[in-house]
């Protein structure tokens, strides 16, 4: 078992990716980025990241419909996946219900950043609630 956590970050904003990083790593958290949709299935099963975050608003392969196949991948579905993005509370809400995610974070507030960040990393996975569709914020 090892002692890092480690969270995946997916933005095709390539200053907010670099910054949201530094922020977070520290001797607990390694932090992946990565600025595309396109390999994202992939670099998570090959990391098996503690933490996907998904920013919504991304050309090409979403982050709404990314989470989906996440979600609905057998070697992926026991990752939590939290969406990180500009788009306002009702509408996360409204998405994270949809494809079945942890829950989310909103852009803008570093400091709640790294605060949620630990907080979905510690919560624990319960595969009953995830089947079910319950979601934790």
């Amino acid at each position: 078992m090892r002692n890092k956590k480690k969270v995946l970050m997916v933005d095709d904003d390539t200053l907010h990716l670099y910054t949201s990083k530094e922020l977070l790593q520290n001797e607990r958290i390694e932090v992946v980025t990565h600025s595309s949709g396109f390999g994202v299935t992939n670099l998570v099963r090959e990391l098996q990241p503690d933490l996907v975050l998904l920013d919504v608003n991304m050309p090409a392969l979403s982050g709404d419909r990314l989470a989906q196949l996440l979600c609905f991948n057998n070697d992926t579905r026991h990752i939590p996946v939290v969406f990180y993005s500009s788009n306002d509370e009702d509408s996360l809400r409204s998405i994270v219900n949809t494809y079945g995610v942890r829950g989310y974070i909103c852009k803008g507030n570093l400091a709640e950043l790294r605060k949620k960040v630990d907080l979905y990393l510690n919560m624990p996975v319960l595969e009953e609630s995830l089947a079910q569709g319950t979601q934790e914020r």
